[in-house]
């Protein structure tokens, strides 16, 4: 019996880059990018964490221009599809047209699970250009299986390849998870992708569901880099679909060899499950709010977990990074009440 095949995106080098305050070089770059083509990464996503054009004061400036970051991972990809991720209102046409140039083959545009809409232009634009399309809808678990549904419709009607849900906050259970991925399975003409986050822990195991759902497209990174808790850990989940069957056209110990040689000696912290980002998780809080929630703790001499829960109940989403610091200072106020 032929083995089900399962496509793996790694976001290291763009939902990575939260995690070492985008900090990555052109050298970086072509090291882990060209490591990744080698062991058979099928699609590697490099730009800022937040998306092209995402290098600002509200989202954090890079330390390198991302146009050049681009352009060194081109220059090392020679079997993976090199893509970008776009979230619309923050990159415009013109930044894609430029990745374009630069050797981006793939976009993913991502929006709020309720506002796919938003993101027709950018994947019809993708689409004249030659590009893979992508709609990716953010903070999955504030939408029903239904509603997901009718959002990822929109995406495929303007002409998106697949369609990805992620769980920003990792909030979901695998039974969330297999509840939203069947309805978009049973539902949608394309492939569907799913993307986690590990602040419960169950980036893995939800990134398995979303396989057993049918899922076909599954985003990870080397030592689990990314944001929050971060993301799920590639090297372990090439393991465990090897395991259970799944080809994933990996080389296991090649992207063991990535993780631990190449990526692990330029992360700033070893990505574990503190306090805050259990409580992303906990919350439903996007996992990039995660330093950024630290910053305004420290400034004004608060518990980052009170700050959390405060923006959970808040349902904040991506995009409202500059409220972090006013409902900091709301909070110091009513402390020093």
């Amino acid at each position: 019996m032929e083995k089900r095949r399962i496509y793996i995106v790694d976001t290291t080098l763009r939902d990575g880059s939260h995690a070492v305050s985008h900090s990555f070089t052109p050298e970086q770059v072509e090291k882990i990018a060209g490591g990744l083509d080698k062991v058979g990464v099928n699609i590697i996503e490099c730009c800022h964490g937040d998306g092209i054009a995402g290098s600002t004061i509200n989202y954090g400036f890079s330390a390198c221009d991302e146009m050049d970051l681009i352009k060194a991972a081109n220059g090392v990809i020679k079997n993976s599809k090199q893509a970008i991720l776009l979230l619309p209102g923050i990159g415009t046409i013109e930044d894609l047209e430029k990745a374009y140039e630069n050797g981006a083959r793939v976009v993913r545009v991502a929006t709020h699970c309720t506002e796919a809409d938003v993101a027709i232009q950018h994947i019809q634009a993708a689409k004249k250009m030659g590009m893979m399309a992508v709609g990716f809808l953010m903070m999955v678990h504030m939408a029903s299986p239904e509603k997901l549904l009718e959002q990822a419709k929109i995406f495929e009607q303007a002409g998106a390849d697949y369609v990805n849900l992620a769980d920003s906050s990792g909030y979901l259970l695998p039974e969330d998870v297999k509840a939203r991925v069947k309805a978009l399975v049973d539902g949608l003409n394309i492939p569907v992708g799913f993307h986690a986050h590990n602040n419960l822990g169950l980036a893995v195991a939800n990134s398995i569901a979303a396989v057993e759902a049918g899922a076909t497209y599954i985003d990870a990174t080397c030592r689990g880099l990314g944001a929050g808790a971060g993301n799920t850990q590639i090297e372990v989940l090439a393991a465990v679909l090897d395991r259970m069957g799944y080809d994933t056209g990996l080389d296991l110990y090649g992207i063991m060899d990535v993780a631990e040689e190449i990526v692990e000696p330029i992360m700033h912290r070893p990505q574990v499950i503190k306090t805050a980002p259990l409580m992303l998780g906990y919350a439903g809080v996007y996992s990039s709010f995660l330093l950024h929630t630290y910053r305004a703790a420290e400034k004004f001499s608060l518990n980052p977990r009170d700050i959390l829960v405060e923006l959970g109940r808040r349902k904040m989403v991506g995009g409202q990074e500059d409220m972090i610091v006013d409902v900091a200072y709301q909070l110091s106020q009513e402390k020093n009440k």
